[in-house]
């Protein structure tokens, strides 16, 4: 049986003079907060202890169309992330859904 523990994994890479950054949330142990908006600029934020992610409007300026393009496709990958999570926890088993403790681990 292997063991699925939390983790954040962030990597940055350089390609012909590029710089990319990949963060990959794979824990629970995190927070989605959506702030602003009321005349200042929105944002939204992902974190865990490890790494945080913003997005927030392009170059920190006003609403372009591209930003709102952008939050609609936020919105829908959210709805269906919801969607494939409610579904593949519905449909496992109750000694699954109910665990506390990781796999292989001793609940104190």
């Amino acid at each position: 049986m292997s063991e699925h523990k939390p983790y954040t994994y962030v990597t940055a890479s350089i390609h012909e003079g590029v710089t990319r950054f990949n963060v990959s949330f794979y824990t629970s142990d995190m927070s989605a907060k959506a702030l602003g908006g009321d005349g200042g600029r929105p944002f939204l934020t992902l974190s865990s202890a490890e790494a945080q992610m913003t997005v927030t409007t392009t170059g920190g300026g006003p609403v372009t169309e591209q930003d709102v393009t952008l939050a609609r496709e936020i919105f829908t990958a959210s709805a269906r992330y919801l969607a494939s999570c409610e579904r593949l926890h519905a449909e496992q088993p109750t000694n699954l859904t109910n665990q506390t403790t990781p796999p292989g681990e001793v609940a104190a």
